[in-house]
């Protein structure tokens, strides 16, 4: 094909050519005027023109490229004059979002509502290390070095530390949280803890717990019973009872377990509540005037209370899941079950 009939067809083409889309018109830029374009093609050839051809073909040149020039912005401006429809919802013709979407674990969700309910009521949030130093762990909580109420605790040590150990419950963040203010103290400390004890259905060795702490002046056992009741019965239901039965902890006195109406069997015995109706869910306590004392609080002025509960003990009652490990085997056929992200009792 010569030179003129190149450039004919060149002309014919650019007098058909119409782009819609941004993406067309920089095809046809490319495809026309780009460096490896058809019109900087023909500029090439046309060095091989005789001298007899090259006045009229490269006029002819010359008028082609100022034609595809202006065919370019014209094809440019029928974009901009395009109307622009606004829509808010997005591009109604993107492909769905069909992907699974994440939600919190089960033990987040229990742990945030537990915290939601005592805040509620006027108790601030505390935190502090997982790695704690005898003092904040034992000591300050009436655990003298040879007590044995340390045995009830199996501890894990940190290697050539022989002071530091994984805190076994976070009342350690309450010796910090006295230690630094000044009553009236009304606070819960939710975190993780560490244990050396046997996995099973029912314990693990690494948990979570929420423990309370109200420090003022007269504060008495009747006020614990009502802040406990009003936990339980907000949380799984206004008809819930609760007891408490005498028991021991170093860091309190007069002790009490806490046990509530099993919501797995409904109170008529299973494997979990050991077939008596009622399960453990917390420890309390009036704080001993030796840890008062021990944080730099005068015990003669002031009293308080202190519970703590662990937060896979309150999931399995709340979603009735009867085996603790559950909760660490990342098995998503489990875990999406609360992938919704608003919390159900």
């Amino acid at each position: 094909m010569s030179l003129r009939e190149r450039i004919a067809e060149l002309e014919a083409e650019l007098e058909r050519a119409e782009a819609r889309t941004a993406e067309e018109v920089e095809r046809f830029r490319v495809s026309m005027l780009g460096r490896n374009g058809a019109i900087t093609h023909l500029f090439d050839a046309f060095r091989q023109v005789g001298a007899e051809e090259k006045r009229e073909l490269g006029q002819r040149l010359n008028r082609l490229k100022r034609d595809a020039q202006a065919r370019l912005e014209k094809l440019r401006g029928g974009l901009d004059r395009t109307p622009q429809v606004r829509n808010d919802r997005g591009d109604p013709t993107r492909p769905a979002a069909t992907g699974r979407l994440g939600g919190l674990h089960p033990i987040t969700l229990v742990r945030q509502r537990i915290v939601d309910i005592f805040s509620g009521i006027g108790f601030s949030v505390s935190q502090g290390p997982e790695i704690e130093d005898d003092h904040h762990n034992f000591s300050a909580l009436n655990f003298p070095p040879d007590h044995p109420a340390r045995d009830m605790q199996d501890t894990f040590f940190v290697a050539d530390a022989k002071d530091l150990s994984l805190r076994t419950h976070t009342s350690s963040v309450q010796v910090r949280v006295m230690e630094s203010s000044k009553p009236p103290i009304r606070t819960v400390s939710p975190g993780r803890v560490y244990r050396n004890e046997a996995i099973s259905a029912r314990a693990h060795a690494m948990f979570h717990q929420v423990e309370g702490l109200y420090v003022d002046k007269d504060v008495s056992f009747a006020e614990l019973k009502g802040t406990l009741d009003h936990f339980v019965r907000t949380l799984f239901g206004p008809d819930m009872r609760i007891r408490l039965r005498p028991s021991y902890f170093p860091f309190t006195e007069p002790s009490a377990e806490v046990d509530m109406n099993c919501t797995l069997c409904g109170g008529d015995g299973c494997a979990v509540c050991k077939h008596s109706g009622w399960v453990e869910i917390m420890g309390c306590g009036l704080v001993d005037p030796t840890v008062l004392a021990n944080c730099g609080i005068d015990p003669k002025i002031h009293t308080g209370f202190a519970f703590g509960m662990g937060v896979e003990r309150i999931a399995q009652l709340l979603y009735r899941v009867p085996d603790l490990r559950l909760y660490w085997e990342n098995d998503l056929r489990f875990l999406r079950q609360f992938a919704d992200g608003p919390f159900r009792s």
